[in-house]
């Protein structure tokens, strides 16, 4: 196959993999449609049959790996936690006294 054949099947390619919408359809089913999209799908939607967007997937960074409790016993708690922070003879003022 020449480099413009292989060029020309791999656009090919892309445009009959990708789902295309029109408006009325995609506002309808946005649910199926993100869930595509967030599969890495991209998803052309049209007015008219004319191309007006593209909804692509935004690349994320790797997903969140931490594990729960992984910071246990790295706090140290330094005074009393039930204690209010200002004097209570304050506590007026924050009433609109």
């Amino acid at each position: 196959m020449t480099e413009k054949a292989l060029e020309f099947r791999q656009l090919l390619d892309y445009i009959i993999d990708m789902k295309i919408a029109n408006i009325a359809e995609f506002k309808n089913k946005l649910s199926e449609y993100l869930s595509l999209v967030d599969q890495g799908e991209e998803i052309e939607v049209r007015k008219y049959n004319i191309p007006i967007a593209k909804v692509i997937p935004v690349h994320r960074a790797d997903k969140n790996k931490t594990k729960l409790g992984c910071g246990r016993g790295t706090v140290k708690i330094k005074g009393d936690l039930t204690e209010p922070l200002i004097p209570v003879g304050s506590w007026q003022m924050l009433n609109g006294g």
